[in-house]
């Protein structure tokens, strides 16, 4: 499974990670399912207004031939079994019957619209069934009404850090809820760890290992066999270049059959680092076996194929961009070398594509580096981050893009703006 699936197993109050296809889940940005339903509202209001100021005779109910009539499923009458709704919802969600939740959870909030938790436990339901528009909105307006509740807060970071297909934006969202949840001083004990785990992950997905390895030492406080938190904490250590201590934490993972995979493609990155190249293989291997899926087989040229396909992408570039890279090298090396990596404070991804070095083009020269500005292009994290020769191609255009724009000053933040991430 992939490393943001494993989450499920950990947090007993969240729903399933298992995610819908992009394209379902595009669709359900705040914007916009936010738009379809205050259209779909819209609609219907301004249709009951109509049908009380004007004749409601034959022409009120006339359609026209392509007018399509949605079918409606209602929800089943809450059994609350003598109980409160909003009881008998939590009582269902946590026995793994999300419909039955659902409906008691819906009722709970047509008796109490300004009932935040009757509403964060909707949105627990109708996550937990892959309903993830209808699940944004049901926390959109328990955070709404109370901007504290912390059910409300740790369901809205889970959807969008962990169960939405990743983007940078929901990431950020997914952050901004775990941390506001964490802050809350009326936050349960008992919701601190999920809270904490989850922002872990949104800000190791970010690229801020360092808020993720003091996020992950929360949970581990509280609870030192969580494995998710273990993960967290290797990959934010590998992250910030603390490599020995990272290689322990990963081979102490090799067991467990959840990250097994991720372990063992981790070590392959380390064993990397020391030139143990076979033995980094092995590794490699043992990853792609267990999650062929998450580790297919990486389409790496040879040295002198990607330096020339290399060479052709600079030669493809338009004529503003090859007078900028006049006197700059572009140079293909295998991986980062920890000097560079280490360069940066916080240091740099050990998986960068490429990297820009030298101050822009608007900065002078210092002397300190001969030459004063140079790109690197590295043939293994390049051809790991694609799964097709020609999807290799496509990414070294887009690294050199990306680099260029550091040449002419600009920073990531820019950059990622730019769908230059």
């Amino acid at each position: 499974m992939s490393r943001r699936g494993l989450l499920a197993v950990c947090l007993l109050l969240l729903a399933s990670c298992k995610r819908p296809p992009p394209a379902d889940a595009d669709a359900g940005t705040d914007a916009g399912a936010a738009t379809s339903a205050v259209a779909a509202d819209a609609g219907t209001d301004a249709g009951a207004l109509a049908g009380a100021s004007v004749d409601a005779g034959p022409h009120a109910s006339v359609k026209h031939p392509d007018d399509a009539v949605a079918e409606v499923h209602p929800l089943a009458v809450c059994d609350a079994k003598g109980g409160a709704p909003l009881d008998a919802a939590r009582d269902y969600y946590d026995a793994g019957h999300y419909e039955e939740a659902l409906s008691c959870a819906a009722q709970a909030a047509a008796q109490e619209p300004d009932l935040a938790a009757a509403h964060a436990e909707r949105g627990a339901a109708l996550a937990a069934l892959n309903r993830e528009p209808e699940a944004q909105l049901a926390y959109a307006r328990a955070l709404a009404i109370d901007p504290g509740d912390a059910d409300a807060l740790l369901g809205a970071a889970h959807l969008y850090a962990v169960q939405l297909p990743s983007t940078r934006e929901r990431d950020e969202l997914g952050a901004l809820y775990a941390e506001r949840g964490l802050s809350q001083p009326s936050t349960p004990p008992e919701l601190v760890p999920p809270l904490a785990l989850v922002a872990a992950m949104a800000f190791n997905d970010l690229g801020q290992a360092d808020h993720a390895l003091d996020r992950a030492a929360i949970v581990l406080a509280r609870e030192p066999g969580n494995a998710e938190a273990k993960y967290e904490k290797a990959l934010a250590l590998f992250e910030l270049c603390r490599f020995r201590e990272a290689k322990a934490a990963f081979v102490s993972l090799l067991k467990d059959k959840d990250r097994a995979a991720h372990a063992h493609q981790h070590l392959g990155l380390l064993l990397e680092r020391e030139s143990q190249w076979a033995k980094a293989e092995d590794h490699f291997q043992k990853a792609r076996a267990l999650e062929p899926e998450d580790f297919p087989p990486p389409p790496l040229p040879s040295a002198d194929e990607f330096k020339a396909q290399v060479t052709r992408a600079l030669a493809d570039l338009p004529a503003d961009m090859r007078r900028d890279l006049e006197g700059v090298p572009v140079a293909t090396e295998e991986i980062p070398s920890e000097d560079d990596l280490l360069a940066n404070q916080p240091p740099l991804s050990p998986t960068i594509l490429g990297l820009f070095r030298g101050p822009s083009l608007q900065e002078p020269c210092d002397g300190s580096e001969t030459p004063c500005r140079s790109v690197a292009l590295y043939r293994r994290n390049l051809a790991r981050a694609v799964r097709t020769p020609e999807e290799l191609r496509e990414q070294i255009r887009v690294t050199l893009l990306h680099e260029i724009g550091h040449l002419r000053g600009e920073d990531d933040e820019e950059l990622a703006a730019r769908g230059l991430e």
